[in-house]
């Protein structure tokens, strides 16, 4: 079965930086495009960022976080990254990793197939 595992998320300082994992099993990752989401409370889920299938040479960005996240994939390591810098405030979320399978590094939440459970970032002030 296909298992979708986020960690790394914590409480850090405004300015500060966390590094999120999404570990894989249970799928081809290579062939896999992958993507971060997050979702605060009474909100809806949102793009955040996502990474083609392969060696990754697409990837897109949210506005609000161009500049300071950076998605990558490890396919020898079957993991997907997120290294979130400059954090604010309003980044504070339950981020998630999710896969697509066909490969495309989409923007909107319903082209992912499988979702892991999510991982809380704080940022305070």
């Amino acid at each position: 079965e296909v298992q979708l595992q986020a960690s790394g998320g914590g409480l850090v300082q405004a300015g500060g930086s966390l590094r999120l994992s999404c570990a894989a099993s249970g799928f081809t990752f290579s062939n896999q495009a992958m993507g971060w989401f997050r979702q605060a409370p009474g909100k809806e889920r949102a793009f955040v960022a996502s990474i083609s299938r392969g060696t990754g040479t697409t990837t897109y960005y949210a506005d609000s976080v161009k500049g300071r996240f950076t998605i990558s994939r490890s396919n020898s390591e079957n993991t997907l990254y997120l290294q979130m810098n400059s954090l604010r405030t309003e980044d504070t979320a339950v981020y998630y990793c999710a896969a697509d399978r066909t490969g495309l590094a989409s923007r909107r939440p319903n082209s992912y197939d499988s979702w892991g459970r999510g991982t809380q970032v704080t940022v305070s002030s």
